[in-house]
């Protein structure tokens, strides 16, 4: 939260200065300085929003597990990603990061010393994610309890392990591309100076191996538990469980083929963009499969429309739009004229903020209770929902048209013809931002005030349901034994574990926020 924290503000920073087209808010080279570390922060602070706290808190209970497999590497993992802060944030001090998020070379070679900085937050951050994505694989391989068989496995767990194991692939490339950086800047050698026989090409390649996949990184274990919110609230199991889980594997093999669309307007390898552009359409295959899986899930349920559903719903308008646009973007034709442009902007954030982050804000709403024994607020929540919404819409729609007139992306200054769009997007910003924080207090304000949860508020059948809220030190009081799958609605239930619940009075409350 103190991360998505800091990257908002910056985010509020860089839509203020594009409120005029001649703004005198910042210096141009402070403009992309925040433009960098902004996109940097938050790619830090989405990864680690859902596969961190609840990939670490919630997964282990949900197959039976303990605790995970190496308590240390978790700690190690968690102190890695703070001990990155300071750096990245006192780049400022030290002139600033004008080359981009991406820090694409030869720009990053020729930076001030800030850019030192920023390569060893990288490191240190990819160091975390890989120490991570270890933990979970051995402890979903190994830890799992007794009848907890692959085939049931909750959606979320394959989606963490599915994940982990994409950062494992995908995080290396990152590691080298910045120590190349490093070297060159520091020692003399000469991997991305095109003057001493390097290539920048050589930077792109292995940023974007990391790059792409890290997409899904970020998505696939949002959308694990959002396909858990929606077979909850809808009374029904997983639509086509086992096609959903091949359809999340097919996402993340197709994710390592598809880096170069990045590069479709850079000259590198021509001959290849047709490849490319056929393994980048073919994604969306798999993804439109677990999208109508979840959407199959929710088709003709008893649908129990709570706050966690309200976050479903919107990822799915998020994702539809940020889906068929990134579409536009696989084709070179198309690609040509809108790489460049607010277009790409509207569809990224479309896609990351209004997926990944709607994503990790339906697992909060849904396992808030779990974690803390207190319902969340429903009523402050479904007030910072509808701000979300509203700000999203309005603040990346109008992006699209920019896009539409060719209006550039990381640009401090821009024409006249293009102020109204900017004036909304704008707009939308600060109503996005006052929608988290009104989301932030009821976080907050529930914890503190918020009526005490039952061990099985929804009525939930999957395992993490079956004990306390929160759950005592070594997650259950006696070693479970898993006799079904955990999306059973409608069937009898054959053990006493699957019993669920009834929700108090206390907690049915509105003034509470469990109605």
């Amino acid at each position: 939260m103190v991360l998505f924290g800091v990257g908002g503000t910056l985010a509020m920073m860089i839509r203020t200065q594009l409120l005029t087209p001649n703004s005198q808010f910042m210096s141009p080279e402070t403009y992309n300085s925040i433009v960098s570390i902004h996109g940097m922060i938050m790619i830090i602070a989405t990864i680690i929003m859902v596969s961190g706290p609840f990939a670490n808190f919630i997964m282990p209970i949900m197959i039976g597990a303990k605790d995970m497999a190496f308590p240390r590497l978790n700690a190690l993992s968690f102190w890695l990603v703070v001990s990155a802060v300071p750096p990245i944030l006192g780049s400022f001090l030290l002139g600033g990061v004008p080359a981009g998020w991406t820090t694409y070379a030869p720009l990053a070679v020729q930076a001030p010393p800030a850019m030192d900085a920023f390569a060893i937050t990288i490191c240190t951050f990819v160091l975390s994610v890989t120490v991570a994505g270890i933990n979970t694989l051995v402890t979903v391989l190994t830890m799992r309890t007794k009848g907890m068989t692959p085939g049931r496995l909750p959606i979320f767990v394959w989606g963490s392990i599915i994940a982990g194991g994409l950062g494992l692939y995908a995080m290396p490339a990152f590691l080298m591309a910045q120590s190349a950086m490093i070297t060159d800047r520091v020692v003399g050698t000469s991997f991305y100076v095109a003057m001493q026989g390097g290539t920048g090409w050589l930077y792109e390649n292995t940023f974007w191996i990391m790059g792409h996949p890290e997409v899904y990184v970020i998505l696939i274990p949002p959308v694990g538990a959002l396909i858990e919110i929606a077979s909850t609230f809808s009374r029904k199991p997983v639509f086509a469980y086992k096609v959903m889980v091949s359809g999340v594997i097919g996402i993340a093999t197709l994710a390592i083929m598809v880096w170069a669309h990045h590069m479709f307007t850079t000259g590198w390898a021509p001959t290849l963009a047709d490849p490319f552009m056929l393994t980048t359409e073919l994604i969306s295959i798999p993804t439109g499969i677990v999208f109508l899986c979840m959407v199959g899930t929710i088709w003709r349920g008893s649908i129990w429309t709570r706050l966690p559903m309200y976050f479903l719903y919107l990822f799915l308008f998020n994702f539809i739009v940020g889906g068929i646009t990134g579409i536009y973007l696989s084709d070179v034709p198309v690609d040509q004229y809108f790489h460049g442009n607010m277009f790409v902007t509207a569809h990224f954030h479309y896609t990351l903020l209004g997926g990944g982050m709607i994503g990790a804000a339906g697992a909060v709403s849904y396992w808030y209770p779990k974690m803390t024994g207190r319902m969340l607020n429903e009523r402050i929540g479904k007030t910072a929902f509808w701000i979300i919404a509203a700000g999203i819409q309005i603040t990346y729609l109008g992006q699209f048209w920019e896009g539409f007139q060719g209006m550039p992306r990381r640009v401090a200054n821009y024409a006249q013809i293009f102020q109204h769009a900017n004036d909304m997007s704008s707009v939308g910003a600060y109503i996005l931002m006052t929608g988290w924080i009104v989301f932030l207090y009821a976080i907050i304000s529930s914890w503190r005030h918020g009526v005490k949860a039952p061990a099985n508020p929804w009525h939930a059948k999957s395992l993490e349901w079956q004990t306390s809220s929160p759950p005592p030190l070594e997650n259950f009081l006696v070693d479970p034994v898993v006799t079904s799958d955990p999306y059973g609605y409608g069937e009898d239930d054959l053990a006493p574990q699957r019993q669920p619940q009834p929700v108090s009075a206390e907690a049915g409350s509105t003034t509470g926020g469990a109605h």
